[in-house]
């Protein structure tokens, strides 16, 4: 009888040393964790969380779509639209889009159009983009 109490007994133990270790492997990970997202957010309030309006617009500003694809990057503001550089274009063109389609800027000028849309409805020229 002596027997079968020690085994329950150590396997009682074993349980709670691998239950021990579990947690502190846990609250390892969870601590790396937490961490590693500090260390990935750290300044980000003052970058990010201060919103912008389309006059903070400024070149080298890249332009992501509502999907998250980028866009380009902003050449400059020109008659109620942000004209895109012509180096990061496919097409080694210019392209224009309406001011009206930025929903919100901060580092970067997000729209409100996706991807698909914004590359369908920009336009080669101002004027024609301020309509849009």
């Amino acid at each position: 009888m002596s027997n079968i109490k020690d085994k329950v007994k150590e396997a009682g133990q074993s349980v709670a040393d691998n239950a021990k270790d579990a947690v502190h492997f846990i609250a390892d990970k969870a601590g790396k964790a937490a961490d590693w997202v500090k260390n990935k957010t750290e300044g980000c309030s003052m970058k990010c969380g201060d919103a912008k309006t389309v006059n903070d617009i400024q070149p080298e500003m890249d332009v992501i779509s509502s999907c998250g694809c980028n866009m380009g990057k902003v050449d400059h503001l020109e008659a109620g639209s942000i004209k895109l550089t012509k180096k990061d274009s496919t097409d080694g063109q210019h392209h224009y889009v309406p001011t009206g389609w930025v929903e919100r800027v901060d580092e970067h000028v997000h729209l409100s159009h996706n991807a698909e849309e914004t590359i369908r409805l920009w336009h080669n020229e101002p004027a024609a983009a301020t309509a849009g």
